[in-house]
């Protein structure tokens, strides 16, 4: 890593991911940008992992962007300019954790606010604290969700529901935020809870998660025959793959299955 604002351990296929900035509640300054997109660009090339748990450090996961650190030369001067793809490099501070080839699971507590909001949306499972908070603050600085926040919203939540919640950066509390569709559950200890979740992913046939995940990214205004054809390339591929053939013999030699990267 290019800085010590995201630290990344990995042991037994799952990645502990953990914002790191504790005396400053993991609020997002320029170095935390740059950490965030590395560490997911770093982990997306990675066959070892099958699962990522992405939590903060300390009292909370995120509580949103430092305004104080982004002076002039944190904010490019044309932001509109793609630079990682399909985004920028505050987008794919957050997009590029939805783009990861295996599940990533958020666990949060504390705050998640704003820009920490958006990054824990990224994930494909979120379990949080009972006493956590959950904000799409950016009104209250006279901004919007522009870290790929729209295009994760549209797909967790109700279109009304999205737009109170950014129209008045109102606090949800957690056992509304799972009701709302902006976390999955309730844990009391929400990086245990992510952390065996992530165990149980990782011991399953690791082609057929990033099959499924794969099939979930098709964009959700595709129409069925797209989605019928890619189920049917995602589901031949793993016909004539090594975990199908390795849980049959497992099974026959009645045994645990064993699966390779």
């Amino acid at each position: 890593m290019p800085n010590d604002r995201v630290t990344i351990g990995v042991a037994n296929s799952v990645a502990d991911v953990r914002l790191n900035r504790p005396d400053k509640l993991n609020a997002i300054d320029p170095a935390m940008f740059t950490a965030l997109s590395e560490a997911a660009s770093e982990l997306a090339d990675r066959k070892d992992v099958r699962a990522v748990v992405l939590s903060g450090s300390g009292r909370a996961f995120c509580a949103g962007l430092d305004l104080g650190s982004m002076g002039s030369d944190g904010i490019p001067a044309d932001i509109t300019k793609r630079t990682h793809g399909v985004s920028n490099l505050f987008q794919h501070a957050v997009w590029g954790w939805r783009e990861l080839p295996m599940p990533v699971i958020a666990a949060v507590h504390g705050v998640a606010f704003g820009g920490g909001l958006q990054i824990a949306l990224a994930a494909d499972i979120r379990i949080v604290a009972p006493d956590a908070r959950l904000s799409v603050m950016e009104a209250r600085w006279g901004l919007v969700p522009d870290m790929a926040g729209f295009a994760l919203l549209r797909d967790l939540v109700r279109d009304d529901v999205a737009r109170e919640l950014t129209y008045t950066a109102r606090k949800v509390p957690a056992p509304e935020a799972v009701e709302l569709g902006l976390a999955t559950r309730v844990a009391d200890d929400p990086h245990a809870a992510a952390r065996e979740l992530a165990a149980q992913i990782a011991a399953g046939s690791p082609r057929a998660v990033r099959a499924a995940k794969r099939l979930f990214a098709v964009s959700r205004d595709a129409g069925a025959d797209r989605i019928l054809l890619e189920e049917s390339r995602e589901q031949q591929e793993l016909l004539h793959g090594p975990d199908v053939a390795e849980i049959l013999t497992a099974q026959f030699e009645q045994r645990d299955p064993k699966f390779t990267d």
